[in-house]
């Protein structure tokens, strides 16, 4: 079994170089050990929109009120876990037609790389066959990091995996980690009547983020009854009894929390072991295959892409990831018109899905200054939208940054209703080096919640209108 391209993996980043690659000519496979999709389609980012979205009805309904309207209704559990599940398989079996449809070929198994231009494929049953292709991209993805202090078993101490497929709602539970994973399950469970508490290490909450985002986020978690521990971290998790109890070192000591289960959302970790890269002399470092701009390893004719990759562990980087590689695979080769841009990754969105959503791009207050620019800083509350009040949700606010010298757009970090929305103006707007001049000069209709983004910028250069 022969091919041009061999993709490892069918995740986001997978199954799309693999169809970049068949659009442009080339004879292409993939080989997968379980679902097409990976992770993001089937265990990710797809069905825990879906549990999201349930929460939020059910929130609806709660206050169902605030908007003339009298409503009741109780959460069915398994009913919302079923939910999600069928548009996950939903969304699998879509990737399941798109390669049908650009004639690429689905090989069932667990793949080893043996040699140059050489896989081993591994089946359910035992089986093995070779696939050889000359150029492999490796898409093996990630997985839930375990700390020696929480080793998952699926019961008691879960990953995300477990997490979205519960067989009954627990009454309480600890989360360990604020990151997208920890605080979009967070709000779920606590949105259905789960007496949930985040552990987090470092200082905030969502840490990655802007440090107002950090500061708002923890202020309606609190409002809604979650318990938020920070510069806190588990040493020791018992599971001996009906459910864990779980020390805690903090600043004024150690505590003991207990709950019916714990959920470690500490990350995420590549799956490159056992794949062959040490027999083929392929570099990794910190966990992660080395590669250049393009995908390429070290060892010609093998690719890494996505969150076996070094850039950041998000879908939409592992699929321009894939389309980027196979391009320049493409290009040098003579097919393809011209060499793919790097991809810019200071100019990556990334988006949590928690209520208040959370979307961001760019420099941090923080990073901005750090780097040296003087800059200016716009924040406009959701509160005076009238978009915002309309749909009962006015907490949050958009925070832009600018650099003061030129008016270059910095950085722009949104917490508040459908945000996620909302943060590719500012992504396109950094790739086409506008100022924040022109992006004034472009009207925003009314009545928006993205037009706070404009009103954000008029706040940074003391032009605000609805002030």
């Amino acid at each position: 079994m022969a091919y041009d391209v061999v993709v490892l993996g069918s995740g986001p980043g997978g199954y799309v170089a693999a169809i970049r690659a068949a659009q442009l000519g080339y004879k292409t496979a993939v080989i997968e050990k379980e679902n097409l999709g990976g992770i993001c389609l089937n265990w990710g980012c797809i069905p825990t929109k879906a549990l999201l979205k349930s929460a939020q009805v059910n929130e609806y309904i709660k206050h169902s009120a605030d908007y003339g309207i009298e409503a009741s209704g109780t959460p069915q559990f398994d009913a919302i876990i079923k939910r999600s599940r069928g548009v996950a398989d939903k969304m699998s079996k879509g990737v399941q037609f798109l390669m049908r449809k650009n004639k690429i070929d689905v090989i069932s198994g667990f793949g080893k790389l043996v040699a140059k231009g050489k896989i081993e494929v591994t089946a359910a049953d035992g089986s093995k066959q070779t696939v050889e292709g000359r150029h492999i991209i490796i898409a093996t993805g990630g997985r839930s990091r375990e700390l020696p202090t929480m080793k998952i078993d699926g019961k008691k101490i879960i990953g995300y995996r477990e997490a979205m497929s519960l067989p009954q709602k627990p009454n309480s539970m600890i989360i360990v980690g604020s990151g997208a994973i920890g605080v979009e399950f967070a709000y779920f469970y606590n949105s259905i009547g789960t007496k949930v508490t985040i552990v987090e290490f470092l200082p905030r909450i969502v840490p990655v983020e802007d440090e107002d985002i950090s500061k708002e986020l923890e202020k309606q978690y609190k409002k809604n009854g979650i318990t938020i521990m920070t510069n806190s971290e588990v040493t020791k998790v018992d599971t001996s009894g009906a459910g864990v109890k779980a020390t805690v070192k903090t600043a004024a000591g150690e505590t003991v929390l207990e709950a019916d289960m714990l959920l470690s959302a500490v990350g995420v970790s590549a799956n490159i072991e056992n794949i062959g890269l040490e027999a083929l002399g392929i570099k990794t470092e910190k966990g992660r295959i080395s590669v250049d701009k393009y995908g390429q390893t070290n060892v010609p004719g093998f690719y890494a892409i996505g969150d076996c990759s070094p850039g950041q562990a998000l879908a939409h980087v592992a699929s321009k990831e894939g389309i980027t590689c196979v391009e320049a695979i493409a290009y040098a080769e003579h097919k393809y018109h011209h060499k793919p841009e790097p991809i810019d990754y200071n100019n990556i969105p990334g988006c949590t899905y928690c209520v208040p959503e959370i979307a961001s791009v760019g420099y941090t207050e923080k990073a901005a200054k750090d780097a040296g620019y003087e800059i200016k800083v716009g924040k406009f509350p959701l509160s005076a939208s009238g978009k915002a009040s309309a749909a009962g949700h006015t907490e949050g606010f958009i925070k832009v940054i600018f650099d003061a010298k030129y008016g270059e757009w910095l950085g722009t970090h949104m917490i508040g209703y459908n945000v996620t929305e909302m943060i590719s103006e500012t992504v396109t707007a950094r790739k086409l080096e506008t100022t924040y001049q022109e992006v004034l000069d472009a009207i925003h209709p009314h009545p928006t919640i993205s037009e706070s983004v404009k009103d954000a910028i008029e706040v940074a250069y003391g032009e605000a209108i609805h002030l």
